[in-house]
């Protein structure tokens, strides 16, 4: 996988199976969870997703399970997953961290003494 940033719903799959392994519908509600109902992934695209992220080797099959007479593949973050996530997590925590600075500097500057306007 490349250096650069992840698109928003691969950093969102990978974030959803970070902590444990889920089925298609359990990652929906996690997407909608951890994007405070910002991100909702319909059913296509979640799947392409997870072809595509299984071809490069970031997330794996677990298990398969029948439920109510149905298949289900349940899919972990494998360790390149692991690895690629924990890069963007670092990568991002970098770039906040230089917004906040940058902000901060700003509202230094935009405020005289005792905190008044300049």
């Amino acid at each position: 996988m490349s250096e650069r940033p992840l698109q928003e719903p691969t950093l969102l799959l990978l974030t959803a199976l970070a902590d444990e392994p889920r089925h298609g519908y359990g990652l929906i509600q996690e997407i909608d969870a951890i994007s405070r109902g910002r991100v909702r992934m319909r059913t296509g695209t979640l799947y392409g997703a997870l072809d595509r992220l299984l071809q490069q080797g970031l997330i794996r099959v677990d298990r398969e399970e029948v439920v109510d007479g149905r298949a289900r593949k349940v899919y972990a973050l494998a360790e390149p997953g692991r690895s690629v996530l924990a890069a963007e997590t670092e990568r991002l925590r970098t770039v906040v961290a230089e917004a906040e600075r940058r902000m901060a500097a700003r509202r230094a500057t935009a405020t005289g003494p005792k905190g008044a306007l300049a």
